[in-house]
């Protein structure tokens, strides 16, 4: 017997997507799916990676009993499983599926510890973290585990979780790595390498039992990204990054494996 889910949307604001929201929402009254904004079980973004970070952010108090599913409006997205013509298809699945406790993957996440002259703040991040300079270059040192690694001056650093490697990261010449892998990426951002100074100059990964700290120089003007979220900071301490405890989840009404996403996107038809 079917079972009905509490669901939330969440659309990107064009046209497409505002039609296909409207869709969505018939299709699933008809099938008897219940909209929830304060419980849902399930959480569908409409419109492209961006909108998926959106909706992560908006729930990610919520992630140990919330799944996404994304529907993309644009160019294939890695967190976006279904296109405008399988709507029905989804609310089909999503209906008929029952529970989701054999639908669904667990992507790891990164964690973000800043302190700075106004306390400690902590964020999760579903693709990356960057640091980088807000007007000058950035000088930070680096330690893994508690041990000096190398002194940065460049442009900035990015951290990025696995599924996230694919974005930045990746423009980055970082490595694309699965996301069954419970680790964090290091890669960084036109740094500075010459006679003088002198960076490892090639991404490193980081499993879950350990730790990166980065100290920049005191006074600078730095500016912080997480996900999309964009925050200035004029005096940080210091800043931690960790594979997070907690992970996202995702519904796979069908298969869609990691490399089949990453040829699709990169490589195409061969």
């Amino acid at each position: 017997m079917p079972v009905s889910l509490n669901y939330f949307l969440l659309d990107r604001g064009d046209a497409l997507s505002r039609e296909l929201a409207a869709n969505f929402h018939r299709l699933a009254e008809e099938k008897g799916l219940r909209r929830s904004e304060n419980a849902p079980e399930v959480v569908v973004s409409i419109g492209g990676d961006g909108t998926m970070l959106h909706a992560f952010h908006q729930f990610q108090d919520q992630l140990d009993r919330i799944a996404f599913v994304g529907i993309h409006t644009g160019h294939l997205g890695f967190y976006a499983d279904w296109k405008p013509n399988e709507l029905e298809d989804l609310v089909t699945l999503m209906a008929d599926g029952g529970g989701l406790s054999n639908r669904v993957v667990k992507y790891p996440l990164l964690r973000v510890q800043i302190t700075s002259d106004k306390g400690s703040e902590s964020f999760l991040a579903l693709n990356e973290f960057t640091l980088k300079g807000a007007d000058a270059t950035l000088v930070a040192q680096l330690n893994i585990n508690d041990k000096p690694f190398e002194m940065f001056r460049g442009d900035g650093i990015c951290i990025s979780t696995p599924s996230g490697s694919t974005a930045y990261n990746k423009s980055l010449n970082g490595a694309l790595l699965h996301p069954s892998l419970e680790a964090i990426q290091i890669a960084e951002i036109a740094s500075i390498n010459n006679r003088v100074y002198r960076t490892i100059g090639s991404s490193l990964v980081l499993p879950k039992h350990h730790h990166c700290d980065i100290i920049p120089r005191k006074t600078q003007k730095l500016l912080i990204t997480v996900d999309h979220l964009a925050i200035p900071y004029s005096s940080i301490t210091s800043v931690r990054t960790t594979v997070a405890d907690q992970k996202v989840t995702f519904a796979r009404y069908r298969p869609f494996p990691f490399w089949s996403r990453v040829k699709d996107a990169f490589v195409g038809d061969i």
